[in-house]
């Protein structure tokens, strides 16, 4: 074959091999650190303590699975399938939970501090405990939530869905945004909001504190404060 013909062939092949997608993650592969398990289905499975420091599990499924005390430090979980699964105890600090699907997720007592959880599905999850310093909740879905004794010192909470969440008991240090959040029946009872950014009056309106309530500067407490004891959980 000519010289010129040669180079031109495999000019033609490397481009070919250029547009072929990155090879599938062998989801057969035990945890370790930095496993590749993104799109592998790990459902319903005790994965305790297991480490998945730095971790690519994105669009995985891990409905029902169990992670409790797991090291998920700066793991990728993005588009993730994370309901009913069990996270108590973990370490996540800086991990991406940005578009998990996490319905009653289970993540009492973890560390996730400076994690990301942009727009994440996390109705009636529970975050009771949880080390959550630095977190971002931008957008997320949050929906009777508990946040009941976790410390969220400047975490952000921009047009979250906060609706019927529970955050009595929760520690807000530092400058905590709520600018725009859905605050509807919100659970601020006793909460120290002093410093948060972003709170309007019609947010507070709609929210559930009491006369222990600190709010910023310039809001006040509504006459219907405090709201009626929830029933349904």
């Amino acid at each position: 074959m000519p010289v010129k013909l040669l180079a031109t062939s495999l000019i033609a092949l490397g481009a070919v091999c250029a547009a072929l997608p990155a090879l599938a993650a062998d989801c057969s592969d035990t945890p370790y650190s930095g496993v590749d398990w993104s799109n592998c289905n790990k459902k319903n499975l005790m994965l305790e303590s297991s480490d998945f420091e730095g971790a690519n599990l994105s669009d995985a499924d891990l409905s029902q699975t169990s992670l409790k005390g797991a090291n998920l430090t700066s793991a990728n979980f993005e588009k993730a399938t994370l309901v009913r699964a069990w996270l108590e105890g973990a370490k996540a600090d800086g991990a991406k939970f940005d578009k998990i699907e996490a319905y009653r997720s289970v993540f009492q007592n973890a560390s996730a501090q400076k994690a990301s959880f942009v727009a994440a599905e996390l109705q009636r999850a529970d975050f009771t405990g949880a080390q959550l310093s630095g977190s971002s909740f931008e957008k997320a879905e949050l929906g009777r939530t508990n946040f009941s004794k976790a410390t969220l010192s400047e975490s952000k909470f921009s047009l979250a869905n906060l609706s019927r969440a529970n955050m009595v008991g929760a520690t807000f240090g530092g400058q905590v945004s709520f600018d725009r959040a859905f605050m509807y029946l919100t659970r601020i009872e006793g909460v120290d909001l002093s410093s948060a950014q972003g709170l309007e009056q019609t947010q507070i309106e709609l929210a559930c504190g009491d006369a222990s309530t600190k709010l910023p500067s310039g809001l006040k407490a509504p006459a219907g404060w405090p709201c009626p004891a929830e029933t349904d959980n």
